[in-house]
C-alpha cells in the first residue's frame, strides 16, 4: 500500500526539492561545471528583478501581457464552452460541425501567426487571436465531455419535476452537472494560455515575450529567467484564485 504524505509533509519536500535543486545550480556554476556566460547564478536572480522593476520594465511587459492574455483567455472560454456545450445537447449541430473539428484541431494556435499577422497586425488584437486559439479547443473539449457524461437519468428528474424546455433542463440539469469538467476545462486553459502567450509576442508584439526575446539576443541569460519565473507566479497566482473560486462553485460536492 503506497503511504499518504500530509498536506504540511509533501509541502516541506517540495520546498526542499526546490532549495535543492538551486543550491546544486549555484554550486555547478561556481565550480565550473556550467558556464557561468550562458547560465545565471540564481543568487543574481532577485537582482536583476528588483532591477527590471526599478527600471519600470517589469510593470510595463506584464501589464501588456496581462492585458491580450485576458481578452484570449474571456474569448476563446466563452466560445470554446459555448460551441462545446452546443455539439453536446444538440446532435445537429454536432454532426454540423464535427468534420470541421477534425480538421482543425491538429492545427497549433502558432500555426495561425502568419494570418493574425495579416488580419490584425503586429498588435495586441493578434496575440489576443492566437492565445484564444489554444484556449478555445481545451474548452470546447473538457465541456463537450462533460456535457456528454452527463447521466441521462438527471433528463427524466427534471422532467418529472415540470423542467420540460430546453433552456430549463440546460439551467437546472446539464450545466450544474457538468460544472467540475467544464471547470476542469477553465483551469486548463489558465496555463495553456500562458504557454502560448510568450510565443504569441516574440515576433514584436510589446509584453513578456518580446522582452525575452530582446534578452536572448544580447545573451542577457538572467534576464530571461526572470521573466520566465515571472511567467510561473502569475499562473500560480492565477490557478490559486482560480481553485479557490472552483472550491466555491463546487461546494455542494460531497
Amino acid at each position: 500500500m503506497t503511504p499518504v504524505l500530509s498536506r504540511h509533509r509533501r509541502s516541506l519536500l517540495g520546498a526542499l526539492g526546490l532549495a535543492a535543486f538551486l543550491l546544486l545550480w549555484e554550486l555547478a556554476l561556481r565550480s565550473g561545471l556550467l558556464p557561468g556566460s550562458l547560465v545565471p547564478l540564481p543568487s543574481a536572480i532577485p537582482g536583476v528583478l528588483a532591477a527590471e522593476i526599478a527600471d519600470g520594465i517589469w510593470l510595463e511587459v506584464v501589464t501588456a501581457s496581462l492585458a491580450h492574455y485576458s481578452v484570449g483567455l474571456l474569448l476563446g472560454s466563452l466560445l470554446g464552452i459555448t460551441v462545446g456545450v452546443s455539439a453536446a445537447l444538440l446532435p445537429a449541430v454536432d454532426a454540423l460541425h464535427a468534420w470541421l473539428a477534425r480538421l482543425l484541431r491538429p492545427i497549433p494556435p502558432l500555426a495561425w501567426i502568419p494570418f493574425a499577422i495579416i488580419w490584425f497586425g503586429i498588435n495586441p488584437s493578434a496575440a489576443a487571436f492566437i492565445i484564444s486559439i489554444g484556449v478555445f479547443w481545451i474548452n470546447y473539449f473538457a465541456s463537450y465531455s462533460a456535457v456528454r457524461s452527463v447521466d441521462p437519468g438527471y433528463d427524466e428528474v427534471a422532467r418529472a419535476f415540470g423542467h420540460d424546455g430546453f433552456l430549463a433542463r440546460l439551467a437546472k440539469v446539464s450545466l450544474p452537472a457538468a460544472a467540475p469538467g467544464i471547470l476542469g476545462g477553465l483551469r486548463a486553459g489558465l496555463g495553456q494560455g500562458w504557454m502560448t502567450v510568450v510565443a504569441a509576442e516574440l515576433f514584436g508584439i510589446p509584453g513578456i515575450g518580446q522582452r525575452m526575446m530582446e534578452a536572448s539576443s544580447l545573451l542577457a541569460t538572467d534576464i530571461v529567467v526572470v521573466y520566465m519565473l515571472t511567467i510561473a507566479g502569475l499562473y500560480a497566482a492565477f490557478d490559486f484564485l482560480f481553485m479557490t473560486l472552483q472550491r466555491r462553485l463546487l461546494r455542494w460536492q460531497p
